[in-house]
């Protein structure tokens, strides 16, 4: 498990590793995974079939929670609905950590001192315990799904799971 093991789930890093086939790793990863109520209407906008979707109909139905409002000091960082809830959820719930990959989401993260990962960082915690062999073709399904990676990010990413000794 992680040093922190209950973690607040935003919608893309959802989509993402359902669209690489990867979701299980959330729940195998942590004691305790929220998804806040609007993170999972979000999702379930989504096309039909959709795996973020169907997680959601299925094993991740237990993790979706009510979490209330936004509080206001995250809504004036004008984020998405989702970024909002995870954060105002990891802000009042301390011992969370919020997995978001919005820049701005991470950045109101760092400011208020909430703990933040993205979807990079929960495959390199995954990679770090065994549950991932190699990320270098998971870092190619993860871009041809959308999630932009910036050249910089991708070698940095391979360093740190010792797969490029540049």
């Amino acid at each position: 498990m992680t040093a922190s093991s209950r973690w607040v789930v935003d919608a893309s890093p959802l989509i993402v590793l359902g669209k690489v086939g990867e979701l299980h790793l959330l729940m195998e990863l942590v004691d305790t995974l929220v998804v806040p109520l609007a993170v999972a209407r979000e999702i379930e906008r989504g096309p039909a079939g959709d795996p973020a979707v169907e997680w959601l109909l299925g094993e991740g139905r237990s993790s979706i929670r009510d979490t209330g409002g936004v509080a206001p000091i995250i809504a004036g960082w004008d984020l998405g609905t989702g970024e909002s809830h995870a954060l105002s959820w990891a802000a009042g719930n301390p011992g969370f950590e919020a997995v978001v990959d919005d820049r701005a989401a991470r950045k109101c993260a760092r400011v208020l001192g909430v703990p933040v990962r993205g979807t990079l960082g929960v495959l390199l915690l995954a990679r770090r315990e065994g549950r991932i062999e190699r990320m270098a073709p998971l870092m190619e399904h993860i871009r041809q799904a959308g999630l932009f990676i910036d050249p910089e990010t991708l070698l940095a990413v391979l360093r740190l799971a010792d797969e490029n000794p540049r």
